[in-house]
């Protein structure tokens, strides 16, 4: 049944990308360049710690995340915005310390609770995109990755925070995004 989870969870995860890569060319997206490289970054050095640890339910989520990831990040450099303001600056300086720090240590647990923090940091100047400027961002895809990252937790046989916290990350960050993508139709809504 595992391997069934990890299967659906790598299917769901590569469709979300497709979708978003989509969205990007189509122009409903618009990613934010300092998030997507940043997230690249620590998804391709997640998986890698990930790897060194066995993890092999997370592991596929996040090998996954890296190889769009770099898809996303270079599809920014044409499609999207942002990368040069204070903030965006601030906040990948952060990240990129997080990661030095993750990859200074000897821990592969330490470093991936490292990188979760990082990858947040670097989700700050999409989540202040997202807020001012919902419609730069495409709700579908935010939905398959919380899927996959349920089928991954689905998929962990000992319950042990290195092997669940990235995934439940995941469908947390996801969550907001959507809530600030739909947040101005429920004020409309309920106003």
């Amino acid at each position: 049944m595992k391997e069934l989870f990890i299967v659906l969870s790598s299917i769901l995860i590569f469709c979300g990308y497709l979708i978003y890569e989509w969205s990007i060319i189509v122009g409903k997206t618009k990613p934010h360049r300092t998030t997507r490289f940043v997230l690249f970054l620590i998804t391709a050095l997640g998986a890698a710690s990930l790897l060194a640890q066995k993890s092999d339910a997370a592991f596929w989520l996040l090998a996954i995340c890296a190889i769009h990831g770099l898809v996303v990040f270079l599809l920014s450099l044409k499609y999207g915005v942002g990368g040069w303001a204070k903030t965006d600056i601030i906040c990948l300086l952060i990240a990129l310390f997080g990661i030095v720090i993750w990859k200074m240590t000897g821990s592969p647990a330490l470093a991936l609770y490292t990188a979760i923090s990082a990858d947040f940091v670097g989700m700050i100047p999409s989540l202040i995109k997202t807020y001012r400027l919902p419609h730069t961002e495409y709700w579908l895809s935010y939905i398959f990755d919380i899927g996959a990252s349920v089928f991954t937790l689905l998929a962990i046989r000992l319950w042990q925070p290195s092997e669940y916290s990235y995934p439940l990350y995941i469908i947390i960050i996801n969550i907001f995004m959507i809530f600030l993508i739909f947040r101005p139709k429920f004020i409309h809504k309920f106003s």
